[in-house]
C-alpha cells in the first residue's frame, strides 16, 4: 500500500472511530465510509457523504452528526489540518501535507523499483500480441498491437504479475504453403526460368523477390530437388527469412517477447488431437454433413463451428483452440489477446472453445486494436512513397523514431481509433507530448547537474519541512500517485493511463519549476527541492520506462 492509500485508510479508520466515540453507531452498524477527492480542490484534499449515511442509524440530522464526527476525531492521528462541515453534512478533510515528503525518501530509495509493488501477486498472465503471419512486413496496425502490447506487458509487471510475453507463429497452414509456391516462383524467375506461376493469392511484395533471387545465387541446387521436398525446404526457409524480419523490426521498436511459439509444434505434440478428444469426451463434438463440429452455441456463439471440413482437412480454428488449450496447460491463470480491429467476430467463438475443453472463458480476454489512420499535413497517409504499398513499421520508425511513434500508439485507449499525426510526433515543442515529457527530463537532470557543482546531491537528509510551494505540494501529490497509477492500469489493461499520467507529471512539473527557483542562496531549502526535483526524474523515468521511451539527459 502506498503512501497515498495509507494516508486515506488511516482517515477513514478515525473517522469510524469517531463515530463510535460519539456514540452514534455501533461498530457493526457502521455503513462503508466512502472517502473521495472533490472535483474542486478549494473544498479539501478529502470529503465524505457519512454523515448523510448514518441519519436512520443516528436518528439526528446530517450537519449534527456530521459535527458529533469532527468533534471526536483525531486530527493529529489522521493527518488532518482543518476541518470543514459543508452543505446539508459534507465534511471536508485539508490534510497536513507533511505526510507527503516521505514519498521523495521512497522514491530516492527504490530508484528504478520506484511505483512497482513489492511484493508478486503470484497471478500467471500470458499476454499474446503482434502475432502477425509470416508473409510480409509489419504495417502501421502491427505498430500499435506492439506498443500497446509491450506497455502493457511492462505494466502488468510492475504491478506484480508473473507476464509471459508471446508472438504467435502462424507457420503452418494455406497462407505458409502459399508463401512457399511464391517464393518457389520467385526463385525459378530469378534463374531464368518463367514456367512456375505465381499462386491464387500469392504474395507479390518485394521482399519475396528478394528471397527468390538470393536463394537463386546462393543455393541454385534447390531447382533439382524433388517438388514435395522442395516446397517444405522453401516454406521453412520462407518462414526463418520472414521471422528474422519480424524478429528485427520488433527489436529495433523495443518490443521484446519471453516465447515465439510455433503453430507447427501444436502437430507435432499431437495438442490438437488431444483437445480434439477432450471436446468430444465432454460431449461438445458432433458430425453433420461429414465434417466435425463444435457446439460454441452453447456458449453464447452466434452457431456452431466447423473443425475438420469433409475432406478431412482442419479448420483454421482448431488450431486456434489447441493453441490456446496450450496456453492453459502452460499454467497461466489469464490469457490476454490483443486482436487487430477485423478479429471482432473472433471473440465469441473463441471464447466459447475454452469452455468446450472445460475452461472458464472469463479467464480470456480479448482487446481489439482499433485503427490507425497515419496523417500528414491534415492528410491520411496510406502508401508508401517508396514502394506504393502500406507504409511499415520500419518506416513509420525511420520518419518520427522510435520514442515517439510509440509514445503517441499508446496515447489512446486501444478500443478508439487514433489519427497519428507524423508531423506533430517530429516537432522539438511542448505541443509534441512525448518532446514535452522528455524535455521535462532533460531539465531536472540539467538542474541536478548544476546543483552538482555546486556540492549538493539528493539526499534522504533534507529537510523536507522547507518544501512549502502550494505548486511543490501539487508536484508531490502527483509522485505519491505512480503506484496507484500503476495499479489501475494493470487492472483496466489501459497503458493509455500511464501516458496520461506522465503529461500530468510533466505539466506538474514545469508549473512548479515555474514558481519555484530550486538553486537558491538558502542552501538547506535547495537542498530539499533538489531531492524532491530527483524524486520527479525517477518518477518520470520509470513512467517513460514502462512505455518502452528513453529519458534523455540532455536535449
Amino acid at each position: 500500500m502506498n503512501i497515498i492509500d495509507q494516508v486515506k485508510q488511516t482517515l477513514i479508520e478515525e473517522i469510524k472511530h469517531s463515530i463510535q466515540q460519539a456514540e452514534l453507531a455501533d461498530a457493526s452498524e457502521i455503513p462503508e465510509i466512502k472517502v473521495e477527492i472533490p472535483k474542486d480542490t478549494s473544498n479539501g484534499d478529502y470529503s465524505t457523504n457519512i454523515a448523510m449515511v448514518l441519519t436512520k442509524i443516528a436518528k439526528r440530522n446530517p450537519r449534527e452528526i456530521a459535527q458529533a464526527i469532527v468533534d471526536h476525531l483525531d486530527t493529529t492521528a489522521a493527518n488532518v489540518e482543518k476541518v470543514q462541515i459543508a452543505g446539508p453534512g459534507f465534511i471536508n478533510f485539508y490534510l497536513d501535507n507533511a505526510y507527503l515528503t516521505a514519498i521523495i525518501s521512497e522514491a530516492i530509495d527504490k530508484g528504478t523499483e520506484f511505483g512497482s509493488t513489492e511484493e508478486k501477486n503470484g497471478k500467471n498472465i500470458l499476454l499474446e500480441y503482434v502475432s502477425a503471419n509470416p508473409t510480409g512486413d509489419l504495417h502501421i496496425g502491427h505498430a500499435r498491437n506492439a506498443a500497446v502490447g509491450d506497455t502493457l506487458a511492462n505494466i502488468l509487471t510492475a504491478a506484480g504479475y508473473n507476464v509471459t510475453r508471446e508472438y504467435y507463429i502462424n507457420d503452418a497452414g494455406n497462407q505458409i504453403t502459399n508463401l512457399a509456391r511464391s517464393i518457389e516462383a520467385r526463385y525459378f524467375e530469378a534463374l531464368g526460368d518463367y514456367s512456375f506461376e505465381m499462386p491464387e493469392g500469392g504474395y507479390h511484395g518485394k521482399d519475396i523477390i528478394n528471397i527468390g533471387k538470393d536463394l537463386a545465387e546462393k543455393q541454385p541446387e534447390l531447382k533439382d530437388l524433388d517438388e514435395e521436398t522442395r516446397i517444405k525446404t522453401f516454406r521453412k526457409l520462407g518462414v526463418d527469412y520472414e521471422m528474422e524480419k519480424l524478429r528485427t523490426d520488433l527489436a529495433d521498436f523495443n518490443t521484446h517477447f519471453d516465447s515465439w511459439f510455433s503453430e507447427t509444434t501444436l502437430y507435432e505434440k499431437g495438442e490438437i488431437t488431444e483437445v480434439l478428444n477432450k471436446m468430444t469426451e465432454l460431449g461438445y463434438t458432433y458430425e453433420k454433413d461429414g465434417a466435425t463440429w463444435l457446439r460454441t452455441t452453447d456458449f453464447k456463439d452466434d452457431k456452431d463451428r466447423v473443425l475438420i471440413k469433409n475432406d478431412g482437412n482442419y479448420t483454421y480454428f482448431l488450431p486456434d483452440i489447441a493453441y490456446h488449450f496450450d496456453k492453459i496447460e502452460r499454467g497461466n491463470d489469464t490469457l490476454i489477446n490483443l486482436f487487430g480491429a477485423d478479429h471482432h467476430g473472433y471473440i465469441n467463438r473463441l471464447k466459447a472453445s475454452l469452455e468446450t475443453f472445460g475452461v472458464d472463458s472469463e479467464r480470456l480476454e480479448i482487446q481489439i486494436m482499433q485503427m490507425v489512420r497515419l496523417m500528414q499535413d491534415g492528410k491520411e497517409v496510406k502508401m508508401s512513397k517508396r514502394t506504393g504499398n502500406a507504409i511499415t513499421l520500419r518506416e513509420i520508425m525511420d520518419e518520427v523514431g522510435v520514442d515517439a511513434a510509440r509514445y503517441f500508439l499508446t496515447m489512446r485507449s486501444p478500443d478508439t481509433h487514433f489519427d497519428f499525426d507524423m508531423e506533430l510526433a517530429k516537432q522539438e515543442s511542448q505541443d509534441n507530448p512525448v518532446y514535452y515529457a522528455q524535455y521535462a527530463h532533460a531539465r531536472i537532470c540539467s538542474i541536478l547537474r548544476q546543483a552538482a557543482e555546486r556540492g549538493i546531491t539528493p539526499s534522504k537528509d533534507a529537510d523536507y519541512s522547507l518544501i512549502t510551494n502550494d505548486k511543490a505540494i501539487d508536484l508531490l501529490k502527483k509522485i505519491a500517485e505512480f503506484e496507484t497509477t500503476i495499479q489501475s492500469a494493470a487492472t483496466n489493461r489501459a497503458p493509455h493511463r500511464i501516458t496520461n499520467y506522465i503529461q500530468d507529471l510533466a505539466s506538474h512539473f514545469h508549473k512548479f519549476y515555474n514558481a519555484e527557483k530550486v538553486l537558491t542562496d538558502d542552501e538547506d531549502k535547495t537542498k530539499a527541492l533538489i531531492a524532491l526535483v530527483d524524486a520527479v526524474r525517477i518518477t518520470l523515468h520509470n513512467a517513460l520506462d514502462l512505455v518502452g521511451v528513453t529519458a534523455p539527459e540532455s536535449m
